[in-house]
């Protein structure tokens, strides 16, 4: 799956010189878009069966006639298996990991890649176009191109391709909404676009009008491409486990930044809890690449070399443990594909048991010898365990022949009983046992330890009952999230034409743009300019003729004659007004006003049976009471009457139901549902 470039003719709207990347197609018949185009269908489904058994449910508690209620308790019976069946469907679809393994023909562990999120389609253009002439005061069809190449760009990053440029597709996209949320989203009014993703375990749609959501779900792709691309990694070569340990690090740091920014996304494969376990497994596979790359040139069959891929082998088994037990919490067990967990245990077992082969060879098969190190041997070994037996120390091991042979047999023992433990989980599961591979390797470990074993049996094997200790944990190489680049790309705004966001933003208000005529009076206009974008009128004299075709102190102006100048520096401005003959030069200014007091921002978060504690309109809420208390200035003696009789004639009401008014406030707003619709949980917008 590749990208597809296309050209288009941007000119300064954020694309690339020549072309603009495009996502995968859509409709190639690979595995992973087959897998996506499947998750896609569950996702409908789901939805719609929430939909009847929300209708469903309302019709229960308005129905007073038993038999009406028998049949719609029949009738949800049937909505609930069908949910339970469609949500077991993506369950397979997430345990699906072969999908995502390289092509090369391997002897690899398969690993865990998490399935993009998808999404539904949005419309930027009607609402954009609104905004541009009512907000802007500008022609919207000459920003048709502008509109539609941002659309393709959201359309693009619903089939990224499995590589650093879809990476990068999806960090562009992501630069652009901070732009975009400046451009339009006011706080004073809400739109008309709904943002709706849905949950990657359990399918349930979330919605959204802020773009919150979207930013959030933008950096899960993100951080599920760099996974999708470290299990597709050739881990038969050092190349590609540098590349599978750098991706799955990127993976863990993008999760980690989606957790600290988005802290109440609304979804709950984007909570804390369920962030907080992806990262440890993001961790912990790329430790096991780390152990992996340590034995891929071959494992030195000496005492100090085995003793230490034991150590690596504990950590590789520690950090899955510790996935393992973030999986079966009770706030994450039940979304999480049981495929996940029962993998996560099955490698705990494997490389706790290969950390007790090591040590089993080191002792069992390296004996003390005259030339060997004795100090050095005793001080590596007194590093690989915690605590010995009671009556036995390091040296002892090493010297007494039977002693080490008694402690090298009980690490075989603990070896083969770890196996065996690993076999007998990979049966519980029965997406497992479609991994040939996995069951393949499990069996071949335990043969080793078998066979290792047989070695050193003897006949009164069955009266020892030592204990082997247990191994240390320790690695020269630990994995660490690393935040990528990409998070982070420079883009060039679609809409740079509006001009510079520091003024022409949806928080300001200004007038509508006012054609003004300038006319030299002894080679003098009147007034002086300042500022970097746009420039600003200053030291304006009340008697010239400028000030009496209504221009002001502080007003911008935006064009002189037929040249835009939003972005033109008091330099570049003064040399188009250099020479202005007698007739003079019309120049459009704006003035700025006070910006509308901010609405409570209700995030209009509308979804099925998910927990309200991620819902942000009480933040929103609180967030704006908390901005609102500031220390505003005294006013002078002198001025209050006249600032409070400017305050009194600002103030804005609530809309109400009179549209009479001409003054913009007035203006009907956009009806939203009412919260008393969405007390059921599963109610869907």
């Amino acid at each position: 799956m590749t990208d597809t470039l296309l050209p288009n003719g941007i000119k300064g709207s954020g694309g690339d010189s020549t072309y603009f990347k495009k996502g995968c197609n859509p409709f190639a018949q690979t595995g992973r878009s087959k897998l996506q185009n499947r998750r896609a269908s569950l996702n409908q489904q789901i939805i719609k069966q929430m939909r009847m058994r929300a209708g469903a449910e309302n019709l229960l508690k308005a129905s007073t006639n038993n038999k009406v209620k028998e049949m719609v308790l029949l009738e949800l019976s049937y909505v609930n298996s069908n949910l339970q069946l469609l949500m077991g469907q993506l369950e397979g679809l997430n345990s699906s990991v072969e999908v995502y393994q390289s092509t090369q023909e391997t002897a690899n562990i398969p690993l865990i890649a998490l399935g993009l999120k998808e999404t539904k389609e949005v419309d930027f253009s009607t609402f954009f176009k609104d905004f541009i002439l009512e907000h802007y005061s500008e022609d919207a069809d000459s920003y048709e191109d502008e509109i539609a190449d941002l659309m393709d760009l959201r359309q693009a990053c619903r089939t990224p391709s499995r590589n650093e440029a879809g990476v990068e597709l999806l960090a562009k996209y992501f630069s652009h909404l901070p732009l975009m949320e400046s451009r339009f989203f006011s706080p004073s009014r809400q739109t008309g676009i709904f943002f709706t993703w849905y949950d990657s375990f359990t399918g349930v749609p979330v919605c959204q009008q802020n773009l919150s959501l979207e930013k959030a779900s933008i950096l899960f792709n993100m951080a599920a491409l760099y996974s999708q691309i470290g299990t597709r990694s050739n881990r038969q070569t050092i190349v590609g486990l540098e590349e599978a340990i750098s991706s799955f690090q990127k993976a863990a740091g993008t999760l980690n930044y989606l957790k600290e920014t988005f802290t109440h996304t609304p979804s709950y494969d984007m909570s804390p809890a369920m962030l907080s376990m992806l990262i440890r497994m993001m961790l912990a596979q790329s430790q096991e690449c780390l152990f992996e790359k340590t034995a891929l040139p071959g494992i030195r069959n000496q005492f100090s070399s085995l003793l230490k891929m034991a150590q690596e082998a504990a950590k590789v088994s520690e950090l899955y443990d510790q996935v393992h037990q973030s999986m079966i919490q009770t706030p994450i067990k039940d979304n999480v594909p049981f495929f996940w967990s029962t993998m996560s245990q099955v490698k705990t077992n494997h490389y706790r048991s290969m950390a007790h082969y090591f040590v089993a060879s080191a002792l069992l098969d390296h004996q003390l010898g005259p030339s060997d190190d004795e100090d050095q041997q005793e001080k590596t070994l007194s590093q690989v365990y915690d605590r010995l037996p009671e009556g036995r120390s390091p040296l002892d091991i090493l010297k007494k022949k039977d002693e080490r042979e008694r402690i090298g047999k009980a690490h075989i023992r603990r070896a083969i009983l770890g196996h065996e433990e690993a076999l007998r989980i990979y049966g519980l599961c029965h997406h497992l046992n479609k991994l040939d591979i996995l069951q393949d390797i499990l069996k071949a470990s335990h043969q080793s330890s078998l066979n290792k074993f047989s070695e050193h049996e003897s006949e009164d094997e069955f009266t020892d009952y030592t204990e082997a200790p247990d191994i240390i944990p320790k690695t020269e190489h630990k994995a660490e999230m690393e935040v990528p680049a990409t998070t982070k790309v420079k883009v060039t705004d679609f809409f740079h034409r509006l001009g510079p966001l520091s003024v022409f933003s949806a928080k300001q208000r200004w007038t509508a743009p006012r054609m003004i005529r300038l006319r030299p009076v002894d080679r003098d206009l009147g007034f002086t300019l300042k500022g970097e974008s746009p420039v600003q009128v200053v030291s304006l004299d009340p008697l010239c003729p400028a000030a009496a075709d209504s221009l002001k102190e502080g007003d911008y102006i935006i064009a002189v004659g037929d040249t835009d100048c939003k972005w033109m520096g008091v330099g570049e401005v003064m040399r188009l007004l250099k020479d202005v003959n007698e007739d003079g030069i019309d120049i459009q200014v704006v003035s700025m006003m006070e910006s509308n007091p901010q609405m409570p921002t209700k995030s209009a978060t509308f979804c099925g049976n998910l927990p309200k504690t991620y819902s942000m309109i009480c933040l929103a809420h609180d967030d704006d009471e908390k901005k609102s208390r500031k220390v505003t200035k005294k006013s002078s003696f002198l001025s209050w009457g006249l600032k409070n009789k400017l305050k009194s004639a600002s103030t804005l009401s609530l809309p109400t139901a009179d549209h009479s008014g001409a003054l913009p406030w007035n203006k009907p707003c956009p009806t939203f549902p009412s919260s008393s619709s969405y007390n059921n949980d599963s109610v869907l917008y």
